[in-house]
């Protein structure tokens, strides 16, 4: 099963921490979540403060970073095999593997690299200026990254 990840983070540094992240998969399953515990709001950017604060659901999404990995371990559960693909790897692999990798255990159904949806497109051909623009919302970004895979990819 191919499951996009977006995640939505702090600044673009060595400092950054993130505030939310989704998984879509193929066939539409999905997995939203904020952190309540792992950032400030003095530590976002300006950027981040006008365009991604304000769109943070906040409610039932907003969790612990405990509880957000035992939601992502058993979201990831439902799947024989699971490929992780993202737009921005450098940043959402990073951000995935830091909440799924907890005390030497790594789940047995997903493949230990990334998947680059850019590299993707591009060996295919497909023009980035079709995507459309991405709101920064990690759920919405997610979705339409999965409906822009199976639109150009999906073989």
């Amino acid at each position: 099963m191919k499951i996009v990840v977006d995640c939505e983070f702090t600044q673009l540094n060595q400092n950054s921490k993130l505030i939310s992240m989704a998984l879509v998969s193929e066939e539409g399953h999905e997995l939203y979540f904020e952190l309540n515990d792992n950032y400030r709001h003095e530590d976002c950017s300006e950027f981040v403060v006008e365009r991604v604060i304000p769109q943070l659901s906040g409610g039932s999404a907003l969790i612990s970073t405990e509880s957000a990995r035992n939601k992502l371990w058993s979201f990831l559960s439902q799947f024989d095999s699971v490929e992780i693909m993202s737009d921005a790897p450098i940043w959402d692999w990073e951000f995935f593997c830091s909440i799924v990798y907890h005390q030497g255990k790594w789940p047995s159904n997903v493949a230990n690299t990334p998947i680059n949806l850019i590299d993707l497109f591009n060996e295919k051909g497909v023009d980035g200026e079709e995507a459309p623009e991405l709101p920064h919302h990690a759920l919405l970004d997610a979705r339409l990254l999965m409906s822009y895979y199976k639109q150009y990819l999906k073989e």
